[in-house]
């Protein structure tokens, strides 16, 4: 509902139906209320859920919990080990102790860490196995748009690179951004009404 455009609508010629046209996509939704009362009651509820959404989602509290935890007090992570990150400001690799856990990766700078020295929210991150400098192989994740950083991380060798991809991937997938579920829904077979 955020962004969509709500109200009356005459084109039918029909009382008391009003629209809801998303700002995502092309339908336009018709509703048919059985009084005039009813259509300002529902035009009120839908034009508040249009506005923007100023509070955190429950993920984002999450993630601030989670990064103020030692590594090891983060419960289920989707998988935990030694990466280098590469500091392109140093031209060098750091290692960290990291969490992945939700679709984040939080960075500790070892195992006894009180606390994440930082974090990347992976949501829309294309992940995949690349060679850079003299290594053969790393672990590349490319933003979903030029305004981010690609990261660029390698771990021991090329089999825990290749679980750390995999768990990356599954990690990300299981958060599907609101825009990609909504298109998902905008684009599938149209529902018939009847009224």
């Amino acid at each position: 509902m955020e962004g969509a455009e709500v109200g009356p609508d005459t084109s039918l010629g029909k009382p008391f139906v009003f629209k809801c046209h998303p700002q995502s996509g092309f339908r336009v939704y018709f509703f048919c209320a059985t009084s005039n009362q009813e259509m300002k009651r529902w035009l009120e509820a839908m034009g508040k859920a249009t506005h923007t959404i100023t509070q955190n989602h429950v993920w984002v509290d999450v993630t601030k919990h989670n990064s103020n935890l030692p590594p090891l007090a983060v419960k289920n992570p989707d998988c935990l080990g030694l990466l280098h990150k590469m500091d392109k400001s140093k031209d060098s690799w750091v290692q960290h102790y990291c969490i992945l856990k939700d679709g984040c990766l939080y960075l500790y700078s070892g195992i006894r860490a009180t606390h994440a020295q930082g974090g990347i929210y992976l949501q829309g991150y294309m992940v995949r196995e690349q060679s850079y400098g003299a290594k053969n192989s790393i672990i590349e994740l490319k933003p979903p748009s030029d305004e981010f950083r690609t990261f660029y991380l390698c771990a021991e060798n090329a089999n825990e690179n290749k679980r750390w991809i995999i768990a990356i991937k599954a990690s990300i997938k299981k958060w599907l951004p609101l825009h990609q579920a909504l298109q998902h829904y905008m684009n599938g077979p149209p529902e018939e009404t009847r009224m």
